[in-house]
């Protein structure tokens, strides 16, 4: 199972993206713009993580959240982009 967390890299979504990695068997796909706020330093700890796939894009980019959906099919979408 997979879910599509955006946001994933600022402070809020890093944090749990990385709690949900330590808790949960599945796959975590994380969009992030890494403008302002996402630092992929914050997910320094999942480097080589197999369960952790990041996707640098925007989630106003709509082939791109369409393309992320079609091919990974979430079985949920949690939002912490601004």
């Amino acid at each position: 199972m997979t879910i599509l967390v955006t946001g994933g890299a600022g402070f809020i979504g890093s944090n749990f993206v990385l709690d949900w990695c330590a808790q949960h068997n599945e796959t975590v796909i994380n969009l992030d713009a890494l403008t302002y706020a996402g630092n992929l330093e914050n997910l320094a700890t999942l480097d080589g993580n197999p369960a952790h796939v990041f996707v640098r894009g925007d989630i106003g980019d709509f082939d791109l959240v369409a393309r992320l959906l079609a091919e990974h099919k979430p079985r949920a979408v949690i939002n912490f982009a601004a």
